[in-house]
């Protein structure tokens, strides 16, 4: 696993529990996880999900339809 750049690290906002990362990445217009830097031993927030494991309010925000709804261009089921 790659470390986190010292210059990264400084510019991003810190959270002591990965709790009150979580509620502000659930409040984000676009998925973001919570991940716990190397440099400062805090929790950031990351847009990157690839082969991560990623919390279910972030999947849903990824879906592009809601249960219920129906895709453009794709006939009823």
């Amino acid at each position: 696993m790659k470390r986190t750049r010292l210059s990264v690290c400084r510019r991003k906002a810190r959270f002591i529990a990965m709790e009150d990362a979580l509620i502000v990445a659930g409040r984000a217009e676009y998925p973001l996880r919570p991940y716990r830097c190397d440099r400062c031993f805090h929790y950031h927030l990351t847009s990157r999900t690839k082969g991560k494991k990623v919390p279910q309010f972030v999947l849903e925000k990824l879906r592009p339809d809601k249960v219920g709804a129906d895709r453009p261009g794709q006939a009823p089921s």
